[in-house]
């Protein structure tokens, strides 16, 4: 299989996005994504979100994620100590007892180091100033505490931010059949596209939260979110605004508007 990094920028520039697409549709910083198709692991926080930026960054792509999850484990996860512990035998032989100190002599130091234990207990109570260290140990446990729970509860609420954000892409191809003159806009109000496509040229896929597309003629599909859609047979043109959650057709003052 080729590296990951290198799948990941191939799949991107055969696809025409830019690095800072990715970054708005992910929520990922462009850093960290570049790092990832340099394979740089060392520039990113940790496996954990190695592995999570990996499996994002793939899906944007269309990529097949767990294959490259797998790829990475192989290649850059060492295995933990305990899967290298042999397996211990179910049954094992009977060891011939071993020869110690005598067992009243043994029971004698344990008396010894009990009561030794209970004398320096009573010390310890009796001392005006012994309790504070308790506290502070008590207080300290508390704080890291309620640091943890907050650390955590701080990145359960990114994630469903980063969710949220995604859910709301829409994918859109363009997938002519025969010649049709195309004028696309994302969201944001940029020119995606403004050209006359032909049948035989291979199309990307773009992804916005939005696009409103005018079509010269029906000689199109449109792939939405991997759903093709017809258009109808037209000769002065089509409008469209597409989301997530619909498809809404423009009137004529509402279409995008390209120089050609």
């Amino acid at each position: 299989m080729p590296e990951i990094g290198a799948t990941l920028r191939e799949a991107r520039m055969r696809a025409r996005i830019d690095i800072s697409e990715i970054e708005a549709e992910t929520k990922i910083r462009a850093k960290y994504l570049r790092a990832l198709e340099n394979e740089e692991w060392d520039l990113l926080p940790g496996p954990a979100y190695v592995r999570s930026f990996l499996r994002t960054y793939a899906d944007a792509l269309d990529l097949d994620s767990k294959l490259l999850l797998e790829e990475y484990k192989l290649r850059h996860e060492r295995p933990s100590d305990q899967d290298l512990l042999p397996i211990s035998p179910r049954r094992q032989r009977a060891r011939p007892p071993r020869r110690g100190m005598p067992r009243g002599v043994v029971v004698g130091l344990v008396v010894v180091a009990l009561l030794a234990a209970l004398y320096a207990l009573g010390r310890d109570s009796g001392d005006e100033d012994g309790g504070q260290p308790a506290n502070t140990i008590v207080t300290e446990t508390t704080r890291t505490t309620t640091t943890k729970r907050s650390s955590s509860s701080s990145s359960k609420k990114k994630s469903t931010k980063k969710k949220a954000a995604a859910s709301r892409i829409v994918r859109l191809q363009i997938l002519p059949k025969g010649p049709v003159f195309v004028c696309l806009q994302d969201a944001s109000g940029k020119q995606r596209i403004s050209a006359t496509l032909q049948q035989s040229a291979t199309q990307p896929t773009f992804r916005s939260r939005r696009f409103r597309i005018t079509l010269g003629n029906g000689n199109v599909q449109l792939r939405i979110d991997r759903k093709l859609r017809e258009v109808p047979e037209v000769s002065s043109g089509i409008g469209y605004e597409i989301t997530k959650k619909s498809v809404r057709r423009l009137s004529p003052q509402e279409r995008p508007s390209c120089a050609r």
